[in-house]
Parts: C-alpha cells; structure tokens; sequence
C-alpha cells in the first residue's frame, strides 16, 4: 500500500519526468475536487496527501538505499495541491462557484515546476536532507512558495485592471 501510495496509483511509473507528470495529475485531480466536491474538500484532500505521503515514503525508503527514487510523486502532489490553495481560497473566498480562471491552475502549475527544479533557499536545503521528511518538505516548500508567487502575480494583473475602471 505504501508504494502505491508513493508512486501516486501508478504514475510515477510514466516516463519520461515522472515528477512532471505526477504534478499534472495533481493539478488536474486538484481542480476537480475543488469543482465538484468544493474548497474545504481540497484543504482536506491537501492534509490527507500530504500526512499520507509522508508516512508512506518514510515507509518504502526504510526498504530501500539512496536517496529520492524518481517514481515517488506522492511529494509532487501534496505541493502541487498546496499552490493550488493559495487561488482557490482567494476564489473561494470572493464568493465564486465554478472553476477557477483559467490562469491561475496554470500559473501554479507553472510556479510549482519551477520552484521545485530550481530549488530556492528552503527548497535546496530540504532537498538535501536524505530522508524521507526531506523528500516531502521539498515539495511542500516550492508549493508554498509556488502559491504565494501566483497570488502576488494575480495581484499584478488585477490591480492595474482594476485601477483603469
């Protein structure tokens, strides 16, 4: 259970950039849950994967030797729902039923991958702990800072729209 769990249902088994594709699946898992079932569900769904992620690599990797196998992304989920927050509670929050505006999955998406290749600050540091919190907390920290840099991007485009009405 605790691979399946790791591997997210099996794609961590697609090739080529697992960690890409784990990562599409969340947003696209993500915007679902958040129109259908609502925003609280996503808050919950985020805790549950990320508890669950955390106990199931610290779980395969007692198993195993080296450090972060590629398959796991279980930790693309968890911070790819965690970016994902930041605009569905400003949606949520004003009241909106429905999708999210296009751009704002998108801008996660895309702030998510590049925080989590890049690696700033807590992400680097997170990402060299070889251990399983460290394989987690990686993630989760590019996801923080994915969902604050989509926020302050909305800001940036709303605010002069808004300024000009």
């Amino acid at each position: 259970m605790s691979r399946f769990i790791a591997i997210f249902f099996g794609v961590g088994l697609l090739r080529p950039a697992p960690g890409t594709w784990g990562s599409l699946a969340a947003i696209l898992l993500g915007l679902l849950i958040d129109r259908y079932l609502g925003f609280p569900v996503l808050v919950l769904a985020t805790l549950a994967v990320t508890l669950a992620g955390f106990w199931a690599v610290r779980r395969e990797l007692a198993q195993r030797s080296g450090d972060d196998p590629s398959e796991f992304v279980i930790d693309e989920v968890a911070g790819q729902w965690l970016a994902l927050l930041f605009s569905a509670a400003a949606f949520w929050w004003r009241g909106h039923e429905g999708f999210l505006p296009w751009p704002a999955p998108l801008a996660a998406f895309a702030f998510f991958r590049l925080f989590d290749i890049w690696k700033p600050w807590l992400v680097g540091r997170a990402d060299r702990r070889h251990d399983a919190d460290g394989v987690m907390l990686d993630d989760l920290w590019a996801g923080l800072f994915a969902g604050i840099a989509t926020v302050i991007a909305a800001a940036a485009y709303h605010i002069p729209m808004a300024l000009l009405q």
